[in-house]
């Protein structure tokens, strides 16, 4: 009998959309498109503006060096545009361009500042470690100096038994000369 595959088509779909990185990729997405409608709000409603007055007037938006100009002709009493004009309009890209430098500034302002509190959150955690490596290292040497005390009191212990058990052994070959002394006389 044929054994029933484990994972179809829609649980490994379901399996990857509902992985972590995934969804947090979703998010970031998100929250990035609405961060650049606010940058591009500033841009085109404050910054356009103070670059006008400083300009005199003039808009980035209509800001353009025309190759083409754009030819109309009248027909039936109707204005229409025979020739489109051809343009670069390099205001609109000076104001892109204002509002890329403005999302990266802004969104490296956001990881220093996530990076610096992560730094900050690391580093208590770091300190936390070495003091307990610290506390281990000391209670180490404690338990060490302990065992080496003991040591030391065991081999004092083991010196003196055996200390005692030579001078028992002298005692009783005195003994045992004496016994054979006192013998041979009789």
């Amino acid at each position: 009998m044929a054994e029933k595959k484990k994972g179809g088509f829609w649980s490994d779909f379901k399996a990857f959309i509902t992985r972590g990185n995934v969804i947090d990729m979703a998010v970031g997405v998100v929250i990035g498109g609405a961060f650049g409608k606010i940058v591009t709000g500033l841009v085109n409603y404050i910054l356009n503006p103070i670059i006008g007055l400083i300009t005199g007037g003039v808009d980035l938006d209509n800001v353009k060096t025309v190759l083409v100009a754009e030819e109309k002709a009248i027909e039936d009493g109707v204005e229409v545009v025979t020739q489109p004009e051809v343009a670069l309009m390099w205001g609109l890209w000076i104001q892109t361009i204002i509002d890329f430098v403005l999302v990266a500034l802004f969104i490296f302002l956001m990881l220093r500042i996530m990076m610096k509190a992560s730094k900050a959150a690391h580093a208590k955690e770091l300190a936390e470690k070495a003091k307990a490596e610290e506390e281990a290292a000391a209670k180490a040497a404690e338990e060490k100096k302990a065992a080496d005390a003991a040591a030391a009191e065991a081999a004092a212990q083991a010196a003196a038994r055996q200390k005692a058990l030579e001078d028992s052994l002298l005692n009783q070959e005195k003994l045992l000369a004496e016994i054979c002394d006192t013998l041979k006389k009789k």
